[in-house]
C-alpha cells in the first residue's frame, strides 16, 4: 500500500479460533480441544476441523493465549544489521511514541534480505514474545502469511538503511533554487552526494532540471557528504567564477563551503550563498546560521508506532499525515546575489 509515495506493508489477518469453528460447523471449544490434542473425537469431526484449519491457515494466537495472564508490553523493531548507519533520530521517535504507549522496544538485526527480514518478522510475530513487529526495510513482494501479533513493515529504507521513497524525495531542492532564483542568483553549483545513494541522485536531478526550466547556469561536482567535498570544490572554482550560491548535498557539504568561500576571501552570504540539507543543530549554531532543508524523520517513527499499537489494539489505524518531509528554511548563509558578480 502506498502512503504520501511511501510503501507501507501491513499483514492480513489471521483466522479466529471461531471462524474455523464455523467453517467446521462445530463449536469453538471443539476446536480448542482439537489443537490441544486432547482426543476423543469422531473421526468425521476431527477431519472437518483439520479441513477447516488448513483450508484458513489457522495457527493458535499464541499472543493472545500470553495475554490472557500478561501483557508482554514488548515491541520488536527488526532492521537490516549490515546498515552502515542507524537512523537513530527515527529510532528515537519510535522508541519515544512506544514509551508513551505503555511499551519498550527491542532491536532486532537481520543478516540477509527482504525474504530474510520478512521470515524473521514473521517468527518474532508467533512467538508470543513481543507484542507487534515494525520492519525498518522492505519485507519484499510476497505477502506475509497471518501471524499471532500484527507486523508493520516502512519500505523506506534499503539493506544498508539508506533513505528511499518519501525521504528521498528530492524535489525541495527545486524550491531551494526557486529561492535562489529570486535572491538574484543565476549561477549555481551544487555539491552533490554519493549517485549510490537515491536521496542525493534525486536532489541531483532536482537541481538540474529546475535550473533548466528557470534558464540559469547550473555546474554540479560530485561530493561525499563530507565536509571537505563541500571545501574542494569551492576552492577549485576558477577565478572569476560567475557561480554567486551553492546548493550542497546536505549540511556537512554546506559547512565545508562557507569555510572554501572564507579562504578565497568571500564573504558569506554577501559574495557567496550557501544552502545545506538535513538541518544540522551544528548548522543552525553557525556563524552564519545554515540555510537548510528539514527532513521529519520523527514523524515516520510515530506515525509506524502509532498504526502498530491501534493494529494489536484492534482498531483503525490513524490516517496518515501527507504533507511533504521535507521543509526548506532560509537563514543566515543565503542572501541577494552580489551585483559585481552577476553575468
Amino acid at each position: 500500500m502506498g502512503v504520501n509515495g511511501r510503501e507501507v506493508f501491513v499483514q492480513p489477518k489471521r483466522a479466529t479460533i471461531y471462524e474455523v469453528a464455523d467453517h467446521a460447523g462445530v463449536s469453538h471449544q471443539t476446536v480448542s480441544r482439537y489443537v490441544r490434542g486432547d482426543g476423543g473425537f469422531r473421526p468425521a469431526t476431527a477431519a472437518r476441523v483439520e479441513a477447516a484449519i488448513r483450508a484458513l491457515n489457522y495457527r493458535p494466537n499464541l499472543t493472545a493465549r500470553s495475554m490472557r495472564t500478561r501483557r508482554t508490553g514488548r515491541l520488536a523493531v527488526v532492521l537490516p544489521a549490515a546498515a552502515s548507519h542507524l537512523p537513530l533520530r527515527l529510532l528515537g521517535a519510535v522508541s519515544l511514541a512506544a514509551h508513551e504507549e505503555g511499551f519498550t522496544v527491542d532491536l532486532v538485526g537481520t543478516e540477509g534480505g527482504a525474504a530474510e527480514r520478512a521470515a524473521r518478522a514473521t517468527e518474532l510475530a508467533d512467538s508470543g514474545e513481543v507484542e507487534g513487529v515494525l520492519v525498518l526495510a522492505s519485507l519484499g513482494d510476497e505477502p506475509l502469511p497471518p501471524t499471532a501479533a500484527p507486523v508493520v513493515g516502512v519500505a523506506d529504507y534499503d539493506d544498508q538503511m539508506r533513505s528511499l521513497g518519501a525521504l528521498a524525495d528530492g524535489t525541495a531542492c527545486g524550491e531551494v533554487v526557486r529561492q535562489l532564483r529570486a535572491l538574484g542568483h543565476r549561477s549555481l553549483l551544487h555539491v552533490a552526494g554519493p549517485q549510490s545513494w537515491a536521496s542525493a541522485r534525486n536532489r541531483r536531478e532536482s537541481f538540474l532540471t529546475t535550473v533548466a526550466e528557470l534558464g540559469l547556469r547550473g555546474t554540479v561536482v560530485e561530493g561525499d557528504w563530507s565536509a571537505r567535498s563541500g571545501f574542494e570544490a569551492v576552492q577549485a572554482l576558477p577565478e572569476g567564477t560567475d557561480v554567486t550560491a551553492v546548493v550542497a548535498a546536505n549540511d556537512m557539504v554546506a559547512m565545508g563551503a562557507v569555510r572554501g568561500g572564507l579562504e578565497r576571501g568571500w564573504r558569506v552570504p554577501q559574495d557567496l550563498s550557501v544552502f545545506g540539507w538535513d538541518d544540522e543543530e551544528a548548522g543552525r549554531f553557525s556563524t552564519p546560521a545554515l540555510s537548510t532543508v528539514a527532513v521529519d524523520r520523527e514523524r515516520q517513527g510515530r506515525e509506524a508506532v502509532r498504526r502498530l499499537v491501534a493494529l494489536l489494539r484492534g482498531c483503525e489505524p490513524p490516517a496518515p499525515d501527507t504533507t511533504s518531509l521535507h521543509t526548506v528554511i532560509p537563514r543566515e548563509s543565503t542572501g541577494p546575489a552580489p551585483a559585481h558578480r552577476r553575468r
